[in-house]
């Protein structure tokens, strides 16, 4: 049985309508939750209470700390800056694998212990010197309306913002909630519709409907992650043809990270990624056009540098999430031959480096 939904979570949704039948459909993502009275959908933080829809979660923080941008991961969006990070609970995604299940799955909310209005978020960002504000540990796609109120409140102040998320998402939400972020790091899990099946619970081709619209109708800087697990997502062919996909619609300039999977949630039983395999999935990136293509959760200097798409010189050298070396000029140009860096650059503030700095935002 659903867990009651009390009188403080009834934040009205967007995105859904009434079907004959009297139940309510939620029209967000392509899960398509049809819900009785006192249902939750599969995201566990969108329910129906009497004749609307509500959002249980908004205003509401599973917890925020201060990252390095590179974190995200994103490379070509003002590295070497802070970002505000923060997630609510539940996922529209049923990954196994999932590396932050204890959020991403909750079914409890004494996990949103850190409340805070979208302008206490905003003027936090601004007095801890961070350019930027993330969605993330969760996906941002369920909790859209906090989500964009947010970005609004940051957009006033002149603080970014960034989507962590899978892209799982209907057309005209999409729309309206990439309007509202400056940049994107988005999941391609696999490149199989099984694998997005058996091992996430939704399908393909609606994530690569969303990078197909964000690279090509909208000005979002896009970078994109996959996690590569031993044995179901890793093998040449099906990574070969993932980044000729990405070349071909996309663009071969949009970064693409390769991060290594470890054992967790419901997949302990499959080892860790083993750093070859980064690399080798990076050689075939590479043989297959893209630019700009970096291995994650390792340290790995090659797999960590940005080079010049013209002269190949290194303009970035990173260790992890340490910036060791940086060459850009404070518009993103080579220093050495003038060529443009595709993504967003502007003074480099420091060399940051992987700590996390937990904090709490009160309600204002």
């Amino acid at each position: 049985m659903d867990e009651p939904i009390g009188i403080e979570e009834r934040y009205p949704a967007r995105y859904w309508h009434m079907l004959d039948d009297g139940r309510i459909q939620c029209d967000l993502c392509p899960r398509d939750c049809k819900l009785k009275e006192g249902q939750r959908g599969a995201c566990f933080v969108r329910g129906r209470v009497g004749d609307i829809l509500v959002l249980t979660t908004y205003g509401r923080s599973s917890g925020f700390c201060v990252d390095p941008i590179e974190k995200k991961p994103l490379n070509h969006f003002y590295p070497g800056s802070s970002i505000l990070s923060f997630g609510t609970a539940g996922c529209n995604l049923a990954c196994k694998f999932c590396q932050n299940w204890d959020i991403s799955k909750a079914r409890s909310f004494d996990k949103l212990a850190d409340q805070a209005t979208p302008e206490a978020i905003a003027a936090t960002a601004v007095e801890l010197g961070c350019r930027s504000v993330a969605f993330t540990y969760n996906d941002p796609v369920i909790f859209a309306e906090y989500a964009m109120d947010v970005a609004d409140a940051c957009h006033e102040v002149g603080v970014k913002t960034v989507a962590v998320t899978a892209g799982y998402m209907h057309e005209q939400p999409r729309r309206e909630f990439y309007a509202k972020m400056d940049a994107a790091n988005v999941d391609l899990k696999a490149f199989t519709d099984e694998f997005y099946f058996k091992q996430t619970g939704a399908h393909l081709q609606p994530v690569l409907e969303t990078l197909q619209y964000l690279c090509k109708e909208t000005d979002v800087w896009v970078e994109l992650t996959t996690l590569l697990i031993p044995g179901l997502n890793d093998s040449a062919h099906e990574i070969g043809r993932m980044c000729e996909w990405i070349a071909k619609e996309l663009g071969t300039e949009v970064p693409l990270h390769f991060t290594a999977f470890h054992p967790d949630y419901k997949m302990t039983g499959i080892p860790a990624t083993p750093a070859s395999k980064l690399t080798e999935a990076r050689q075939i990136a590479h043989a297959a056009g893209l630019q700009h293509v970096y291995t994650g959760n390792v340290h790995d200097l090659s797999g960590g540098t940005t080079l010049c798409t013209k002269c190949r010189r290194p303009l970035i050298v990173r260790d992890w999430h340490l910036i060791r070396e940086y060459s850009l000029t404070e518009n993103g140009e080579c220093p050495y031959c003038g060529t443009r860096l595709a993504g967003h650059f502007g003074q480099f503030e420091a060399k940051s480096g992987g700590k996390r700095i937990p904090l709490v935002i009160g309600r204002q």
